[in-house]
């Protein structure tokens, strides 16, 4: 073991300490390391020691208390390299499949080293895998927070960007060449600025646990590039580290976070509890499979040989089983706690509520996050749907949780795309979603309102293809959702048509204004801000390349674009009647200023009939926001009152006249956002009543000073 003045990492024997059984993993606290792991099914553990040259000291682990099996080694530090062998019955007919051969990794470990080279020895019985494998890192946990404190920002007030961290820093000619696709990358002020300008008030990064890159992906010279594989909970991937070894990851890491935070701006991450990347039962025992394969992993009940597989990667984490669910409350905690985070959106979380194979969202996780202290108070975003049977589950999510409403993706793709009869359902996304929502007492902004995610077209392809074209990844096409609610505006792909692309460049304008003067909280792809494309796929999970890295020279070919989408999130930030707290309620009130807080007009400037809703072709309509409707206090009490604003929406295809309402509704509007503009600035004013000529597939946002 490490003496005192010897470098990380170096092997000599020493004593060896009880220790104890929590917390789990290794745990340094300035003297020396307590190791800590959990296995029910093992016979012996032992602690392996791995020196810099690759050799290994075997410590077994004598103390075990209610299946946690421990030691404490004084002296050992930071970069130390280390792994567990656990001895115990090998009969995978039975689900249980211990191999001593196999140097597994710790479940609790904060940080790894090296890499998986997919020898043989990770996927059969009896092969030594020492070397082959990665191995986990004592860290140092004391870091200098300074002044750094979560910027707490209500969801009201929230815009969120989802980012991926290499994907991001890649091309970006201001990052240093050494810190592009890092995680001091993210936290340069080039990136910092490009969000801060933008008006982005929260960070979604793509996964950042340790992942892996699957034996398929680089078989084909691919990559898992979203890193949707996790095996370490507690540890940020390393290869988003400028220096990957040791765990300079997390230093790096906290240092970003704590940029970020400096600027107001809110970290949170996407996380993956719901299966790891050990795969089915042809996957390599790397960590849990090899420790304890029954209690991590949901087995199948008439053949425990195999994995329930509810997220199509081969397996799933069985949060039935009490240290399952603990792993992932310590792990949420960490991040909380020690990493300063700000909130988690929680991968296909349908399948953290299969308890047996129903989802419940009165299932042990959801009782256990909301009595939580810590987890409880941050944001919570779920995914809420799985792949297994029953697993679409937008809407049903306790009240303590918000979701990406895939019916708002959906239904406005729709409208602006021209299908019928979408009409109400439009208004009710526009509204928050209160149909979803509501019943759990939940606000508008429980609604994570998106158009394009990681996953699917990026804004500029929505608009550009109808079919996916994903050849590049290797799978014939089959890969990827085949109906993406996308429209080409007319030619499939590039072309040179001006029409086509000034039709384009409008729908992109018109997605994204929806989507951010909506009523809830918006979340942006990162890229759609500038037009980023991926060629017409969208899959790119395994594309660690330009393909779907950000071309930031677009700032400049698409600078309208980027300074509309700049316009339209400020028009939000300035004024509260596009973020309010509570649902519209669309009824008089009391008040001696205008009887409603909205209301529905036609074209015409009348209001609109149940005949007008059900109208299939229907596709325009006025929508009133009244300023003086504002039915929420401020946060120390205070009456809210604001501009009251019209939004013209013309998805037709052809230009429409449209008729402002009486002076009761206001007496003058001017243009506060016209989307047949590249950059939507628009100096127009009219009078009430009048006629203003709306653009074929065009929203004009008008508004009336209080």
């Amino acid at each position: 073991m490490a003496q005192p003045d010897a470098a990380p990492g170096e092997v000599t024997p020493l004593g060896v300490w009880p220790g104890t059984a929590y917390p789990l993993g290794a745990t340094y606290d300035g003297a020396g390391t307590n190791f800590s792991v959990f296995s029910e099914v093992a016979d012996a553990v032992e602690l392996c020691l791995i020196a810099r040259d690759g050799t290994e000291t075997r410590v077994p682990l004598e103390e075990v208390d209610t299946y946690v099996w421990h030691a404490y080694l004084p002296t050992i530090g930071p970069g130390q390299r280390y792994g567990f062998r656990v001895h115990g019955p090998y009969d995978p007919e039975h689900g249980l499949r211990c191999d001593p051969s196999k140097l597994l990794l710790d479940p609790y470990g904060k940080a790894f080293d090296g890499e998986f080279d997919n020898d043989s020895s990770l996927y059969t019985y009896g092969e030594d895998s020492l070397g082959h494998t990665m191995t986990g890192v004592v860290i140092n946990p004391f870091f200098d927070w300074g002044a750094d404190r979560p910027p707490n920002r209500p969801y009201h007030e929230t815009v969120i960007y989802e980012a991926h961290v290499k994907g991001m820093t890649m091309t970006h000619p201001d990052i240093p060449e050494e810190l592009r696709g890092t995680y001091a990358g993210i936290a340069h002020p080039a990136i910092v600025e490009h969000l801060k300008e933008l008006g982005i008030t929260a960070i979604e990064l793509m996964p950042v646990h340790q992942f892996l890159h699957d034996r398929v992906l680089l078989d084909q010279g691919l990559r898992n590039y979203w890193g949707y594989n996790s095996f370490g909970y507690l540890a940020p991937h390393n290869e988003y580290a400028a220096s990957p070894r040791g765990g300079a990851a997390v230093t790096e890491f906290k240092a970003m976070v704590r940029a970020l935070h400096a600027e107001g701006i809110e970290v949170i991450l996407d996380v993956v509890y719901n299966h790891t990347g050990e795969g089915n039962h042809l996957g390599p025992t790397l960590a849990f499979r090899g420790i304890d394969n029954a209690a991590y992993y949901r087995l199948v009940d008439e053949d425990p040989s195999h994995y329930m597989d509810y997220t199509g990667t081969g397996n799933s984490l069985n949060v039935r089983h009490p240290h399952t669910l603990q792993l992932i409350m310590d792990s949420l905690r960490y991040w909380i706690l020690d990493m300063h985070v700000d909130g988690f959106r929680f991968d296909l979380a349908a399948t953290l509520a299969r308890e047996l194979h129903d989802v419940d969202r009165l299932s042990t996780f959801f009782d256990l996050v909301q009595q939580d202290p810590v987890v409880s108070q941050v944001k919570l975003i779920a995914e809420p749907w799985d792949v297994g049977e029953g697993g679409y589950q937008v809407g049903n999510f306790p009240g303590q949780w918000t979701e990406w409403n895939g019916k708002y993706r959906d239904t406005v793709r729709d409208y602006w795309r021209g299908e019928p009869a979408t009409l109400g359902e439009f208004a009710s996304r526009l509204t928050g979603s209160s149909d979803l929502y509501e019943v759990t007492g939940r606000r508008p902004s429980a609604s994570i309102n998106f158009i394009t995610a990681h996953d699917g077209f990026t804004l500029r392809d929505l608009v550009s293809y109808n079919e996916k074209h994903n050849a590049a990844n290797g799978e014939g096409n089959r890969d990827g959702e085949s109906y993406n609610r996308s429209w080409n505006c007319g030619v499939e792909g590039p072309t040179d048509d001006p029409e086509i692309l000034a039709l384009r460049a409008r729908q992109s304008r018109n997605l994204l204004a929806t989507l951010v003067l909506s009523q809830g909280t918006p979340m942006l792809a990162h890229g759609d801000e500038m037009g980023r494309t991926q060629q017409g796929n969208n899959n790119a999970y395994c594309q660690d390349s330009p393909l779907a890295w950000m071309d930031w020279s677009l700032m400049q070919t698409n600078s309208d674009l980027f300074e509309f989408t700049k316009r339209v999130i400020a028009l939000r930030t300035a004024h509260p009647i596009f973020r309010r707290r509570r649902f519209l309620a669309g009824r008089p009130i009391r008040s001696k200023e205008h009887a409603r807080d909205i209301a529905w007009l036609t074209p015409a400037g009348e209001q609109m009939t149940p005949a007008d809703w059900d109208s299939g072709f229907g596709k325009s309509l006025t929508v009133y926001l009244n300023g003086l409707g504002i039915n929420e206090p401020g946060p120390r009490g205070e009456r809210i009152t604001d501009d009251s604003f019209l939004l013209c929406f013309n998805a037709h295809d052809s230009g429409l006249d449209f008729v402002l309402p009486d002076p009761d509704y206001g007496a003058e509007w001017a243009v506060a956002l016209d989307c047949s503009v590249p950059d939507g600035r628009a100096d127009a004013t009219y009078p009430a009543a009048s006629t203003v000529a709306v653009p074929a597939r065009c929203l004009l946002v008008l508004h009336c000073p209080a």
